[in-house]
C-alpha cells in the first residue's frame, strides 16, 4: 500500500461525465465509469457526485463491503493527495446540511410528535423526505393513525391497578415490551449510530427489533452485542437473482442464537409512488444533464428517489405455491408474512402454520399501495371472518402509532405485538440511541398508564370488552367471508 499512487482532486474533479467519472470515498479515488450503467439507482445518482468526494453521501447509505462487491480491485486508482481536497470536491449534501443548535435533552421531549419534530430539525432534507414520504395523496399512511382515534376505550373502576406487566411471548420468546421496531431502512442517514443505535436502545427496553433488508449496516455489525436474550428478526425482501436472497439467508442462519425468525415482506413487490423522496431526487438530479442516461437504462418513473433505488432487483413474482417452499428450503428459522392487508390473505398464511408462525398486518406505512386499509381494518375482519386465525398463527400490527393508547387498542382487537418504524428512525435522528430510547420509555408509560386506567394489570387480559370500535366497524369490508374456495391450498399446503 505504500507505492499507491496519490492522485490530486483537481485531477478527479476533471473526470465528471458518463464517458469518465471517478469519485473520491474513503480517501481513495475511483473510476466508476464502467459501473455507471449497472449501479441500482442509476446513472445519474453517480454522475451528481462525480469528480468530487462522493464519502460524506455514500457511507450513511452503504454497509460495510459493499464497495469491494460491486467494483472490481482496478477500478481502485489511487490515494487522493489530502492536502489537494477542497470544498468544490465535497458533495452538495454538505453544502446543503441545516444549521442545528443541537437537540434538547431527550427527557424533555414528552411525545412521539416532539421527537419527530425535534428530528426533523436535526437530519438532512434526504433524510427527511425518504422516511416521511408516503404514496400517491398519503391517505393511507395518515389514516393508519387517525383511525384509532375512532376507537373509543371502555376503562373499568374498583380494581387494583397496583401492578402492570407489559411483558409478553412473540413467537416463544419473552419480550418485556408489547412493542417492536419494524423493519426501517437507511437507519445512518440519521444518525452515525444506525441500525446499531436501534439495537442498543431495544436491548436496554426488552424490546423486539426486525433488522431492515436494506439496513445501512451488516446484520454481523448490528447484533455484535447483543443483550442476553434480546429477540431479532431479519426482513427478506427477495431478490430476482435468488442467489443473493440464499446467500443473505446463509449468513443470517449462522446467527440463529440472534436471529429468532426470518420476515418476508409482501406489501411492495414493486415501489409505490412516493412523491415528497422522488422530489428530493430531482434537486440533486437536475444538476446532471439530461443526456447522461445510457441507452439500456431501464426508465425509473419518477426521479429514483432513494426508496426506489432500494427497490431495484426486488422480485415481483412471490407466490403462495412456489415462494414459501423456496424460502424453508433455505433457512430453519420460523417465517413471519410481512404485508398481509386482507382476512384472505391471513386466511392463507394461518393454512401454512407451522410453516408460517406469524402475520404482519401492514400497508408499508402507507409507502405502498395508497387507500389500502389499516391495520385496524384487516384485524376487524378477521375477528368478523375467520377468528380461527388468531389461534394457528400469531398476529402482529405496524403502522400508525403514535401513543401507548394505539398500543393497548390493537392488542384489544387481538394483535400480539405492535411495530414502530418511522418513530425509531425519527427517535434515532433526535438524538442516536437515546433518542429511540425515549420512543420507547414514552410508549411503555403511555400503555401502562392505559392499562391502569382500564382496570386491567396484564397484557395477555386485554380484549374487545375493553373497547369500543363500533365506528370502525362500519367501515370494514362487508362483501362476506368469501373462503369456501381456498380449499384447493390444502393440497398444496399438505406438499410442503
Amino acid at each position: 500500500m505504500g507505492d499507491e499512487k496519490l492522485i490530486s482532486a483537481e485531477e478527479v474533479a476533471k473526470h465528471t461525465t458518463a464517458d469518465s467519472c471517478w469519485v473520491i470515498l474513503y480517501g481513495h479515488v475511483y473510476d466508476v465509469t464502467d459501473f455507471l450503467s449497472s449501479h441500482p439507482g442509476g446513472s445519474k445518482v453517480i454522475l451528481q457526485l462525480a469528480g468530487r468526494d462522493a464519502t460524506e453521501e455514500y457511507d450513511p447509505i452503504h454497509p460495510p463491503g459493499t464497495l469491494e462487491e460491486n467494483l472490481k480491485p482496478e477500478t481502485k486508482l489511487g490515494k487522493v493527495e489530502p492536502q489537494t481536497l477542497v470544498n468544490a470536491t465535497k458533495p452538495a449534501a454538505e453544502e446543503e446540511r441545516k444549521e442545528t443548535q443541537g437537540p434538547p435533552p431527550m427527557e424533555t421531549l414528552l411525545n412521539l410528535d416532539e421527537i419527530e419534530e425535534v428530528a426533523t430539525k436535526q437530519i438532512s432534507e434526504k433524510a427527511w423526505a425518504y422516511y416521511y414520504s408516503s404514496s400517491d395523496d398519503n391517505f393511507s399512511k395518515d389514516y393508519n393513525n387517525r383511525v384509532y382515534r375512532n376507537i373509543l376505550l371502555r376503562p373499568r373502576v374498583f380494581i387494583d391497578c397496583t401492578k402492570c406487566d407489559t411483558s409478553t411471548t412473540l413467537l416463544g420468546h419473552k419480550v418485556k415490551l408489547p412493542i417492536y421496531v419494524a423493519p426501517a431502512a437507511m437507519a445512518r442517514l440519521a444518525h452515525p449510530d444506525g441500525e446499531l443505535g436501534i439495537a442498543r436502545a431495544c436491548g436496554a427496553h426488552g424490546a423486539m427489533q426486525i433488522i431492515s433488508n436494506n439496513a445501512s449496516m451488516t446484520p454481523e455489525q448490528i447484533v455484535a452485542d447483543a443483550a442476553p436474550g434480546q429477540v431479532f428478526g431479519w426482513q427478506l425482501y427477495v431478490q430476482n437473482d435468488r442467489a443473493k436472497s440464499e446467500a443473505m439467508l446463509r449468513r443470517i442462519n449462522a446467527m440463529g442464537d440472534r436471529f429468532k425468525f426470518v420476515c418476508l415482506t409482501l406489501d411492495a413487490p414493486v415501489p409505490g409512488k412516493r412523491e415528497l423522496d422522488e422530489k428530493q431526487s430531482f434537486r440533486s438530479a437536475l444538476k446532471v444533464a439530461a443526456g447522461v442516461k445510457s441507452a439500456d437504462e431501464p426508465s425509473r418513473p419518477g426521479g429514483g428517489g432513494v426508496g426506489q433505488q432500494l427497490f431495484f432487483g426486488t422480485a415481483a413474482d412471490l407466490t403462495w405455491k412456489v415462494t414459501l417452499p423456496w424460502l424453508a428450503k433455505h433457512t430453519d428459522l420460523p417465517i413471519v408474512l410481512k404485508g398481509v392487508q386482507t382476512h384472505e390473505d391471513a386466511w392463507l398464511a394461518a393454512k401454512y402454520a407451522p410453516q408460517v408462525r406469524a402475520v404482519i398486518l401492514s400497508n408499508h406505512g402507507g409507502r405502498a399501495l395508497d387507500t389500502a386499509p389499516p391495520a385496524v381494518h384487516t384485524l376487524l375482519e378477521i375477528r368478523k371472518y375467520c377468528p380461527q386465525v388468531f389461534d394457528r398463527v400469531e398476529v402482529w400490527v405496524d403502522g400508525g402509532i403514535k401513543r401507548g393508547t394505539d398500543v393497548v387498542k390493537a392488542l384489544c382487537l387481538g394483535a400480539r405485538a405492535v411495530g414502530i418504524g418511522r418513530s425509531a428512525l425519527f427517535g434515532l435522528g433526535a438524538g442516536g440511541q437515546k433518542g429511540v430510547e425515549r420512543v420507547l420509555e414514552i410508549l411503555k408509560a403511555e400503555t401502562e398508564t392505559c392499562m391502569r386506567l382500564l382496570g386491567v394489570e396484564d397484557v395477555s387480559e386485554l380484549g374487545p370488552r375493553h373497547i369500543n370500535s363500533r365506528m370502525v366497524e362500519r367501515d370494514i369490508f362487508d362483501e362476506g367471508a368469501g373462503l369456501e374456495t381456498f380449499g384447493l391450498w390444502d393440497k398444496v399446503v399438505s406438499k410442503l
